[in-house]
């Protein structure tokens, strides 16, 4: 008899205690699904910040976090590629907590409606393009190479380095800038700071265009680098 008394006893406490588990294992999942909502917030709102500025219109598509990931701490969101504009598919990275070394990574798709250039006729190898040669077109920027330069004022004042089609768009690696220095050529290098300024002629040992660093040698034999700062002037800044 009291093992009848006690038995629906020992049911019932099972239940409440099968109860509480999956409470508690709902509340982490909850807990989880709250993480990963305030993670991905995060981490919309940074792209949103790096891309506004690029476009009419834009548009991000991300995907969740993998569910076997711990909680994410105090993450700080990141491009791996920060030279290159966050366009089509690309992987953010996201540091957690404290520790830099904890770092993982989300997919994303960004679409970006907006302008960009195109040629506007065809424009043969080794031409110095001018604003003239270039016309503006629409569209998804998400869809374009990841290459592709949008802003004419990257375009402007480079020379083609292969033929360039009518209606095509204009990739990095096809266009460089005009060389400022020719190998051989004497130039005047200029060495300055914030109470002096003195020049020297010597002889350019590498092509430069504006920015580049090239060697230079003097009549002394002496080898300095500097940077190419006009046609057949450079520049040493102390």
């Amino acid at each position: 008899m009291l093992r009848k008394r006690f038995a629906p006893l020992t049911i019932l406490c099972r239940y409440k205690i099968l109860g509480i588990l999956v409470g508690l294992f709902t509340l982490s999942l909850n807990n989880a699904q709250a993480n990963d909502d305030e993670l991905l917030q995060q981490v919309h709102q940074f792209l949103y910040e790096e891309t506004r500025l690029l476009g009419e219109e834009v548009v991000i598509d991300l995907r969740p976090p993998s569910p076997h990931l711990p909680t994410c701490v105090q993450p700080e969101p990141f491009l791996p590629n920060a030279s290159q504009a966050p366009l089509g598919r690309v992987s953010v990275g996201v540091r957690c907590g404290a520790d830099s070394r904890q770092v993982r990574y989300l997919q994303a798709q960004i679409d970006i409606i907006g302008s960009y250039v195109v040629a506007a006729r065809d424009i043969e190898r080794g031409t110095l393009i001018t604003a003239e040669m270039l016309s503006e077109r629409g569209g998804n920027l998400g869809e374009l190479a990841a290459q592709t330069l949008t802003d004419e004022n990257d375009i402007v004042g480079k020379i083609a380095q292969r033929p360039i089609r009518s209606g095509s768009t204009f990739l990095t690696q096809f266009l460089q800038a005009p060389h400022l220095v020719e190998r051989g050529q004497r130039v005047t290098v200029i060495a300055q700071g914030s109470s002096f300024r003195v020049s020297r002629e010597g002889e350019a040992l590498e092509n430069g265009a504006l920015g580049d660093r090239v060697r230079v040698r003097f009549d002394s034999r002496e080898i300095m680098t500097a940077r190419v700062s006009d046609q057949g002037v450079l520049v040493v800044d102390f």
